[in-house]
């Protein structure tokens, strides 16, 4: 089968052994799958391993086979991947056996998958391929930074440092579902104009003073992937004893704070990665009842997979991109 692949420092289409399902497993036959920031990353953490590793966290498609003992699906059922690996019930934190799909176990950057009976999910209906497969990873790690951390209510205002990422473009519409008030940034004007079209009730430039710009509002909640260029002006527009969840550093992984100024404002600080099954669960039925879609910004074949890289790396988009692996 064809598969995008880390191998020897470099990515790379190669053909690939088909998998097959052992006990407790499946063989899904991929339609579409979700890039994401993580993959990215992964060939700096992989290294010059001379063994191909297939890449991808996202992915739906319809089962082709089941192994033994499996109860819950059977061949032709239309299927999306839970990436969250081992960990089944909301926490406070995951498990130690919690671990992402895409290393080190092989990824969905490929025309079949092998995986856990435990980590699929039934296709939303409504939802295109392309949706599908671009869901899981960056809805589940919004919802859960947003409800579980965040615990964000009707009448918060939520501040979004950055307006284009996938799982922006979740918070914006989670938070719209259940009545917040979402205010998010960007450098770019048109995704000034996107955000304010899935539902976002203003917008400003990432460039201006944020404490003069929002001196009017009150910002109950931040959810923050940007890192050490944000953390601190995000923190001197937060309000006394607010909340702030980061998921993420696109920027610098460290930062330096006013420890006095911090405790003084009683402020909340919380991490958050990905989610649990049961999460994962929840957010499905909440976009179920709110008939609510991802953002799909470009899709490209696999074997578009490295234009598509480039494409994410450039941070043009506006929202998921996305590889239709098959018709």
């Amino acid at each position: 089968m064809k598969a995008f692949v880390m191998e020897s420092g470099e990515w790379k289409l190669k053909d690939m052994p088909e998998p097959l399902a052992k006990s407790e497993e499946v063989v899904v036959s991929l339609k579409a799958a979700g890039i994401n920031r993580r993959d990215l990353g992964l060939i700096k953490r992989y290294g010059d391993n001379p063994e191909a590793m297939i890449v991808g966290s996202d992915g739906a498609g319809i089962v082709e086979s089941v192994g033994e003992d499996v109860i819950d699906f059977a061949a032709g059922d239309e299927v999306i991947i839970n990436p969250a690996l081992r960990w089944y019930t909301n926490s406070e934190g995951p498990p130690v056996e919690f671990d992402i799909l895409g290393m080190p176990d092989h990824g969905t950057f490929a025309e079949k998958i092998t995986v856990s009976a435990e980590q699929l999910e039934k296709k939303p209906h409504y939802l295109s391929w392309e949706e599908a497969g671009s869901l899981a990873l960056p809805a589940l790690t919004g919802y859960r930074a947003l409800f579980t951390k965040g615990q964000v209510k009707k009448g918060d205002t939520l501040f979004i440092p950055g307006a284009g990422s996938g799982v922006a473009t979740f918070l914006v519409q989670f938070a719209k579902n259940i009545g917040a008030r979402v205010i998010v940034t960007s450098r770019s004007e048109e995704k000034r104009q996107h955000a304010q079209k899935i539902g976002a009730d203003r917008t400003i430039a990432t460039d201006s003073d944020w404490v003069e710009e929002m001196a009017d509002e009150t910002i109950d909640l931040v959810i923050d992937s940007v890192g050490g260029a944000t953390f601190n002006r995000s923190l001197d527009i937060l309000k006394k004893g607010g909340r702030i969840v980061i998921f993420g550093a696109t920027t610098e992984d460290t930062v330096d704070f006013n420890l006095r100024q911090f405790f003084y404002g009683q402020y909340q600080l919380f991490g958050s990665t990905m989610g649990s099954r049961e999460e994962l669960r929840d957010m499905l039925d909440h976009m179920e009842s709110y008939n609510m879609r991802p953002v799909v910004d470009k899709t490209y074949s696999l074997d578009q997979a490295q234009e598509a890289f480039d494409y994410l790396a450039s941070g043009n988009q506006f929202g998921k991109v996305v590889l239709k692996i098959s018709e």
